[in-house]
Formats: structure tokens, sequence, C-alpha cells
């Protein structure tokens, strides 16, 4: 039995445990129903022609409602409703007609006993002691002990130095077999060797042809993360690897930013996926970090018929533009059908695009959207849970990418460009995007010796602008009675100091701006800074 997560990002992992199962149990709480990333886990369960159990979990609440919907999962599945199991984790209650019921309906595993062998990896963990530990499903042949074993994705080959199955403690085995499902220790100190999805075959007289549905994950979004103190630099770095060494699935890379010092960037699968890495680095290895705002990946082709990819801001080429490329998803939300309205406009606001609605019961409904994944990063999931009260939840998929017009805001401190704010919007919220945020920066930047404007600019064409007043020293307090020009003399003196602290004065920002810029919810960008 694999227990899976049922969120968005970790669907592929989801596809590959379900290829390695015949059945599944579609559990859902008795007290809330059933949620958008369920629906979309019962599509693929379908897909895969698994046999579905549906159950009813937590019956022993006050707030359950088991018979209402017992008839939306008999909707949904195609079943009676009295099909659909009742059970109590907690109590205990149900659980042995649960267990009848898997081994009753379940089929056996099929495959071919004397063919060429071939297992299905759907899991790694890393154990410090023995490095990697492979969960596999053998769909064909057999895997002996001591047998030399090869990854069809990398063509790495390794020696088997443990076989064995879960029952539930680690029990070595001579082999596994047909349909079997157990886990193959190498003595393999990175999990990237062991891709999940990947085909095990023997190096000798292996299989020709691998198992269906491999793919490499990639990154959906993008955020750069800088330590607070620039000396913790060296420990993000090893703290990352030491990440990497349990989650294929990150990938980083060192970049530095004139405000921020050194930092990563960092690609995630979506946004729990980057909560979860933050707080893990925050938590388990006692980071300070400053978290830029998510972006995602553009594809920009120019006139000259060259293309770019562009996961930073900073990044976006300069020059005549053909088309930009942003990522698409398709968007369910399912949520009680009192707050279409406010969904709506929601989704209307971030230029959504709707596809269809569904009526699940009387008073749910599953509502359709095509939106770009831009608009969905930063805080859409907060704005969506605010507007229906905590009810609603959310699910999409990428399906590609359309061309929008995009373009790049800068901000500009006394005429110089400033990375860290930088970003990309529609051509239509950027002039609310550059008042906002100079807006912002005027209280936050303290006042200079000399007037400072801050501008939001497109290109070479100023959208926004503020000016942070100088701080006026009073020169004539010294100079008391006596002729009025001593007292335009030294004005005139203070003017020229002015001046020509003007031509080589640079604005200091303090890094407070920053940290308040890129973690405000009405700002730039979602980073949670802790200082």
């Amino acid at each position: 039995m694999i227990d899976t997560p049922g969120h968005v990002d970790f669907t592929y992992e989801v596809s590959r445990s379900l290829a390695a199962c015949e059945g599944t149990i579609l559990l859902v709480d008795a007290a809330q129903g059933i949620e958008a990333q369920t629906l979309a886990n019962l599509y693929l369960a379908m897909e895969n022609d698994l046999q579905i159990i549906p159950v009813l979990n937590k019956i022993d609440l006050p707030a359950a409602q088991p018979e209402k919907f017992a008839e939306e999962l008999a909707n949904l599945v195609g079943c009676d409703p009295d099909d659909v199991l009742k059970v109590s984790a907690k109590t205990g209650l149900g659980v042995e007609a649960l267990l009848d019921r898997v081994v009753a309906d379940v089929p056996a595993p099929v495959g071919v006993k004397d063919a060429p062998a071939r297992a299905m990896i759907f899991d790694s963990v890393y154990d410090s002691y023995r490095g990697v530990v492979t969960y596999v499903r053998v769909v064909d042949g057999q895997l002996n002990k001591r047998e030399r074993i090869r990854m069809m994705s990398t063509g790495a080959t390794h020696e088997l130095l443990e076989i064995g199955t879960n029952s539930p403690e680690m029990l070595p085995a001579d082999g596994l077999g047909v349909g079997e499902v157990g886990y193959l220790i190498t003595g393999v100190k990175d999990v990237r060797q062991s891709k999940v999805g990947d085909t095990v075959t023997t190096q000798s007289k292996g299989a020709e042809e691998a198992l269906g549905g491999y793919k490499d994950p990639k990154p959906m979004v993008f955020s750069g993360l800088y330590p607070l103190d620039g000396s913790d630099y060296p420990l993000l770095r090893e703290a990352l690897d030491k990440l990497q060494l349990n989650d294929a699935a990150l990938v980083y890379e060192p970049e530095t930013s004139a405000a921020l010092g050194f930092g990563f960037r960092v690609g995630f699968l979506g946004l729990l996926h980057l909560d979860v890495i933050r707080e893990r680095l925050e938590r388990e290895f006692g980071l300070d970090l400053i978290a830029t705002a998510p972006n995602v990946v553009y594809r920009v082709l120019m006139e000259d018929g060259t293309e770019h990819t562009v996961t930073n801001p900073s990044e976006f080429p300069e020059g005549k533009i053909n088309e930009v490329y942003e990522p698409v998803v398709r968007a369910t939300i399912l949520a009680p059908s009192e707050f279409i309205g406010s969904i709506m406009e929601l989704c209307q606001n971030r230029r959504g695009v709707l596809l269809g609605m569904d009526y699940l019961s009387e008073d749910r409904v599953e509502i359709r959207y095509t939106l770009p994944l831009a608009e969905i990063v930063f805080d859409f999931f907060d704005q969506l849970k605010s507007k229906t009260r905590g009810y609603a939840s959310l699910d999409y998929e990428p399906t590609g990418e359309q061309t929008s017009s995009l373009v790049k805001v800068d901000i500009l401190l006394h005429g110089d460009k400033v990375d860290a704010f930088s970003a990309i919007t529609h051509k239509d919220q950027a002039y609310a995007y550059g008042v906002r945020l100079v807006a912002k920066l005027k209280e936050l930047i303290p006042r200079q010796a000399f007037e400072v404007p801050v501008q939001a600019a497109i290109g070479s064409r100023v959208i926004a602008r503020e000016t942070i007043r100088a701080i006026r020293k009073d020169v004539l307090a010294k100079c008391y009675g006596g002729d009025i020009s001593r007292k335009r003399k030294l004005l005139e003196k203070q003017k020229e100091g002015k001046k020509r602290m003007k031509m080589v004065g640079s604005v200091e920002v303090p890094q407070e701006a920053f940290i308040a810029v890129l973690s405000s919810d009405d700002g730039a960008g979602s980073g949670k800074a802790k200082k």
C-alpha cells in the first residue's frame, strides 16, 4: 500500500505510484467532502484503469455528513451510495470491512515470468547509513541479489547489495519476482541516480524497452533565495546540497544581486514545494532567508529570430521583441455554489478564461478556468481562500503556453536600475504596479543630502515617479546680523556642494527596504522574510 500526497505539485509521483498498483482507495473526509486535488487524482486512477474503492473517513466527527457525501462520491465513481464504505480510522470502525473489500476487489498483478527483468521505481528515500533505498515494483522477470542492474534512463549500472520486501520493516530476500513490490540498495549516495518512474533491468540479457510514463520533473516556479547575513552563503549551499539528496526535483544555481549579495536561483515544482523547501531551510538548518518574488519561465522571441529563456526579470532581453510566451494552466476550483460570483471575479481579474462549470451536488460546484501561471504563483490561493471563507479548493495542471503582451518594469533610483525590484508584468497592469512600488520605496528609503527621484520605467519610458526630498541643513544658523551678501555667499557655497554630491552620490538603500518590498502582500513579491 502506498500513501500518496494529494497536492498538485507532486502529481508526477502520484501517477508513478498509481502505475505500480492494481487498485486505489479513494479516501474522502466525511466532514469536508471531495476536494479539487482528490478529483484530479481520481481522474488519474481512472485513466490507469484501476479498481477504485470509495471510502468516507472521519465519520465519528460531529460535523460529518456521511449520507450527503456518499451520494456525491457515488455520482463521481458511478456506483451505488450503499457501496461507499464508511470508516473511522480513530475508533477503528469499518477498517476490517475495508481491508476485506481490498482483498476481494483488487485483482492480482499480471506480468511475464520468463521475460527480461523490468521493474518500475515509484519512490526513493535517502538513508544516511546505507545510501539511497529505491522502492520498486517488478513488472516482468526476476531481480536477484548480487547481480548487476542498469537504470534505463541514465544507463548507470550498480551492484545489488541488498534486495527485499517491506512488511512493514525491511526484510531482506534472495530476489523479487513478477508483481512483487520491494526495495533495492546499491550503496549509491545520490537520489538523482534512481529517478522516480525509471525502469530497472539486469545488465546482462536486460530488457530493450523501458516501461512508459517516465519523464524528468521540470521546475515550474523560480525564486531567488538569499541569506540575510552574507556569511551564511556557504551554509545555504550546504543545506541545498543536503536537501537535494532526498528531493531529486530541486534544482538550483548560484546568482548574485547588486542589492542582496550572493544567493541561489532555485527551481521548484510549484508553490507548495517552494514553501516546504524554504520552511525546511529555516527550521532544520537555522538560516534566515530573503526569498524574492516567485517567477515563472518565459520564452522570448526577438525580431532577429533569436530565442531567450527567462527565469529572472534581470534576464529579460533589451531590444525589439517579437513575441513573449508564458506558461498557462488549467485550474479546477471546487467550492460551495454561493461563492460562484466572487470566484469568477477573482479569476477574471487574473486574466482567466472560463472553460466550464458543473454542479457536483445542489450546493457544490466545480469551476474550470485557463489561467496564466504567473497570475497564480503570487497570492491567488490566499485570495481564493479569503473570498470563500476557506471552503474552496484549487487544483491546476500545466497545459502549455500562450503569447501575451508582457513587459519588464524597471525601478530606477537616481537614474540607476535596481535589479532586485524589476518585475515582468502584463502591459495593462504595469502602470498600477509601478505606481504602487515607487510610492512604497518613497516611504522606505531614508532622505539623503540631495533630492532623489524614484522612477518606474518600461524600457526608456518612465511610467511613474516619486521624489524623495533632500534633507536641508541650516547653514545660516551661525550667520546672524551683518550684511545679506554673507548669507548669499554661504548659500551659493552649499549649492555648489550639493551639485557635486549629486554627481558622485549613490543612493543608500537599507536592507529593510528590500525585505519590506519583497515580502509585503501589496508590494511586488511574496517571500515571507523573517528577521
